[in-house]
């Protein structure tokens, strides 16, 4: 046994176990597999150019060099980043527990009601600081969510408006200029005609039907928000407001001064800058607009047995229902930071979060009053925590401040811009003083603690109460922290306790030396607009990452910009649509896209100003490659592109995938592919060598990263060498093709901190670990396809029976029995598992996806399970509705009560299999009842009394 062989850890199934699934599977070796399963005429005849595996420990000694390279000054930088200190029982309890990091989103609520809650109380928080009615579980950053507020504003126009072709936005110049360039990003393909100015100069227009202000803004201004937006309704604009969630603390809270949705970062409650992410942004709004609310809403309801649960509310506005008609492509959130967040403020309550913002306002003014001393002016008197002076030179300042590590904003040439934050002490401040005073050639002086002059205009105080529910004012010590973490972390199934096999979600192993990274100082604590010379470390990360993943898909360059797969969707498109225009082709913009695509995709393509054209399945689930034809010939003047996912979403390779590619290209249209199944890929092909020009990878997929409950993912694009010239920039690092498109998410590398995860994986891994994890996750999911067979039928499979990393088992006959595929993913709790996808791409079906970092013993367990489930559908029937099926899950509570009033034992209730009795899970509630909370919705931390039925 090769310890130091980081592969071995990795992969599942050992040596000798490959030979029994072989055996049972009626094949020789892997590679005999492998060729049965994948097109002969797509393979890979090299091996991929990577550099040789590490150990772990030679990984780790790498990545501590490359952390040393990092400089790690004194942050005062600001626009929206700031540092903050995150509390040590959160940061050991959840960001390094995979208990909390390798959850998955919480579509099964049985088994989720600890981050459930969780996030109840990151929606109570925002809802409490913003005072709006309602905000989701979080969304990427706080520049993509600015833009969703820009989208929402303009989706829910007044009739009026919309006969009027009203379509103009107007946005602050005071608004950081990521999130302006984002807002322009988005508003262009749908053709927003965004007006940027001064907030004291907008003058109100009917011509508007919305405006974006920053509260404060970037300049530390606090402007009067309240007259503002009384003067935009009386002209019927709607009004979004992009809030420091610190300062709302202090400042009184935008819902209450009329708001139309609030947005915003989370990122100083706690969570480390990480040169830009990730990091949870916050969306909330009124409740008359709940249906045009983009990502996830947790919400409250019932369970059977009328008990108090939770879920993810409004199902319906998911995009592979709406599809093009979706309000937005967003299909996840940044669950482990908003869950991080939110613990935040359970720990400080209402009380430390105001002795932090205080401390933050009272260094600032002491600052300003101290650098006024040395005659130096203020661009402004009104302020929270930013402060410009205006110096004859920024130069001098500059030169002075690196050489004491300490880094500042430079707007312009005569503007010095200073951000304090929570971590900033008195010595800090007095080294700021002490640069302007070398400056200025003035004598040191010292700052002293006093009390100081509050800068916050009169009518910008908060006078309204906030977190005021019993959670944020219970658990403000460690002991009780650590036990609240704890009682959630029980309720919820991670793969730290079984197998998730979620098609199309590759829930592989994230190891812990991948993982360990992320808390060093020297790489969560930097800055993303921090000079590029005190980043090396980050820099030579993040340029072999992209040269890695261009290798492995056979491109000419990456952008590491989007910050989720839907992201990287909508920037690979804006990538095509840059390039069809730089041809002088802004008329193509049809986009073909197959019937099994996953939902995103056609939201997507509508938000990159696309017109979907949907192309048919034939019966054996692949694309049919005769109506693709037709279509793309019918359009092929205007054929922008093709989305394709492969392996196909049906969980097979198709033969004809590099005739369908070349169909696009020879009617002038360029081909997207959907990265959602690249761990079928990696090594053995890649999407260059099928014909495909761009593609995005999900990184929080194939590459590793933890799926955190529901978030962060990263979500970085490949392209072709046409394509490279338009890979997305960033407004203030050089990052980006010649003719870069503009921002996809607000960081110029999207979430840096996270892409530490993938690196290792890669670099671990290697070539030969990289292509046998693929071969693995074939074998595994052939594997289980054998050992179901005779039980379940699969739905679909290459050309010679194989599946490819995943396959689909047909559940909707079982409906003649009485019995849902519902049913059958409840059932699995019972046996301590999480179901796999549910009704996608098909309904009535289940998709399965084993990874290749689970062994043999696990995948029995499974199997083992669900043979078990089949046995119990052949004894139910429809009349008799009383069975283990129909009533799972089974929860403590139940097979503890005196009165059991089942027609099957409690042993077939929750230990229907031996092995389930050395190692019980158990769900916290009954099955939850989705249509009452959605008819009674409450978001928030709420009393049960204020939602139960008269």
């Amino acid at each position: 046994m090769k310890t130091d062989s980081f592969s071995l850890r990795h992969i599942g199934p050992r040596k000798e176990q490959r030979k029994e699934m072989l055996d049972a599977i009626g094949v020789n070796s892997v590679n005999e597999l492998i060729d049965q399963t994948i097109p002969k005429n797509i393979r890979l005849h090299s091996p991929l150019k990577l550099e040789a595996p590490l150990s772990e420990q030679e990984y780790l000694e790498h990545i501590y060099y490359l952390a040393s390279k990092n400089k790690v000054f004194k942050s005062f930088i600001g626009m929206g980043y700031h540092p903050s200190n995150l509390p040590a029982v959160i940061q050991r309890n959840i960001l390094e527990n995979p208990g909390w990091y390798t959850a998955y989103t919480p579509y099964q609520a049985e088994i989720a009601q600890g981050r459930l809650e969780a996030l109840l109380n990151y929606q109570t928080m925002v809802t409490d600081l913003t005072g709006m009615e309602l905000a989701n579980a979080s969304l990427l950053d706080e520049s993509t969510a600015a833009a969703e507020a820009m989208a929402l504003l303009y989706a829910v126009r007044p009739k009026s408006k919309v006969k009027s072709g009203i379509v103009k936005f107007f946005v602050s110049d005071d608004v950081l200029p990521q999130t302006l360039s984002v807002l322009k990003t988005r508003a262009i393909p749908i053709g927003i005609k965004l007006i940027i100015g001064p907030a004291k100069e907008f003058d109100f227009s009917s011509d508007f039907f919305g405006a974006l202000v920053q509260y404060p803004g970037k300049s530390g201004f606090i402007m009067n928000l309240k007259s503002f937006i009384s003067e935009s309704n009386h002209n019927e604009i709607k009004v979004a407001v992009a809030a420091d969630i610190l300062a709302l603390v202090s400042l009184e809270a935008p819902g209450k001064l009329g708001a139309d949705v609030v947005v915003g970062t989370t990122q100083r409650f706690g969570i480390p800058m990480g040169y830009g992410g990730p990091h949870a942004a916050y969306f909330a709004t009124k409740e008359v607009y709940k249906r045009y609310i983009p990502g996830r809403i947790i919400g409250v309801t019932k369970d059977m047995d009328g008990n108090r649960a939770m879920r993810m509310a409004l199902q319906t506005r998911e995009q592979h229902i709406k599809r093009d008609r979706a309000t937005s492509n967003i299909c996840t959130a940044q669950v482990l930071l908003a869950v991080m967040a939110g613990m935040y403020a359970v720990y400080h309550g209402p009380e430390g979060l105001k002795y932090i913002a205080r401390k933050v306002h009272n260094h600032t003014t002491l600052l300003a009053e101290a650098l006024e001393t040395l005659e130096l002016k203020l661009v402004h008197q009104n302020f929270f925590d930013t402060i410009q002076i205006l110096v004859s030179d920024t130069t001098k300042i500059k030169i002075i401040a690196e050489q004491k590590e300490v880094n500042f904003h430079y707007p312009n040439e005569t503007t010095v811009s200073i951000s304090i934050n929570e971590t900033t002490t008195l010595s800090d401040l007095n080294t700021i003083l002490s640069i302007f005073c070398k400056a200025q050639n003035k004598t040191k002086t010292s700052i002293k603690s006093i009390n100081t002059q509050n800068k916050i205009p009169d009518s910008s105080k908060r006078v309204s109460s906030f977190l005021s529910n019993v959670i944020f004012n219970s658990h403000h010590s460690e002991t009780e922290l650590m036990r609240y973490i704890k009682r959630l972390e029980r309720k919820d199934l991670a793969l730290n306790f079984s197998m998730i096999s979620l098609g199309s979600c590759t829930m592989k192993l994230n190891a812990a030396a991948e993982m360990l990274p992320l808390s060093w100082p020297n790489w969560c604590n930097i800055h993303p607009f921090a000079p590029l010379n005190q980043v090396e470390g980050f820099r030579t990360v993040l340029k072999e990452l992209e040269n890695q993943l261009t290798e492995i898909t056979g491109f000419a360059g990456t952008s590491l910009q989007p910050n989720s797969g839907a992201q990287g969707e909508f920037a690979g498109l804006m990538v095509i649509r840059a390039y069809h225009e730089s041809r002088g082709d802004q008329h193509r913009k049809i986009c073909i896209i197959p019937s099994s695509a996953h939902g995103t995709n056609p939201a997507s393509a509508v938000m990159a100003g696309m017109k979907v054209v949907v192309t048919k399945s034939s019966e054996n689930g692949n694309i049919d490659v005769d109506d693709l034809r037709e279509k793309a010939t019918l359009h092929k003047d205007n054929l922008a592109a093709l989305m394709v996912t492969y392996p196909s979403t049906h969980g097979v390779y198709e033969s004809a995938i590099k005739e369908i590619t070349q169909i696009i290209h020879d009617n002038g249209g360029q081909v997207y592919m959907d990265g959602a199944n690249m761990n079928a890929q990696v090594g053995l092909t890649n999407p260059g060598n099928i014909g495909a020009d761009v593609c995005h990878l999900n990184l929080h997929k194939t590459f590793a990263i933890p799926h955190g409950g529901g978030g962060p993912g990263v979500g970085p694009i490949c392209v072709a060498k046409q394509l490279t010239p338009f890979l997305p920039g960033n407004p203030l690092i050089k990052t980006g093709g010649e003719n870069a498109i503009h921002s996809i998410s607000g960081a110029p590398f999207g979430s840096a901190l996270a892409c530490l995860i993938s690196y290792g994986y890669i670099k671990m891994l290697g070539d030969t670990g990289l292509t046998q994890s693929t071969e693995i996750a074939i074998l595994n999911a052939n594997y289980i396809k054998e050992r179901l067979e005779g039980h379940y039928d699969t739905l679909y499979s290459g050309e010679q029976g194989r599946a490819a990393h995943e396959m689909i088992i047909d559940c909707r006959d079982f409906k003649s029995n009485g019995i849902e595929v519902v049913d059958i993913a409840k059932r699995l709790m019972d046996f301590g598992f999480h179901a796999p996808t549910v009704s996608f791409p098909v309904a009535g079906t289940m998709m399965i996806e084993p990874t290749e970092s689970e062994g043999k013993a696990e995948m029995d367990r499974f199997c083992d399970a669900m043979i078990a489930i089949r046995k119990e559908i052949d004894s139910a029937s429809k009349e008799d509705t009383n069975n283990p099926l129909k009533n799972a899950p089974h929860t403590l509570e139940m097979l503890t009560n005196d009165n059991w009033i089942f027609p099957y034992s409690r042993t077939k209730a929750a230990f229907p299999l031996d092995y389930i009795k050395n190692d019980k899970f158990w769900p916290s509630v009954r099955r939850v009842d989705d249509a009452y909370g959605d008819r009674n919705l409450i978001c928030t931390c709420a009393s049960i009394d204020t939602y139960e039925e008269a």
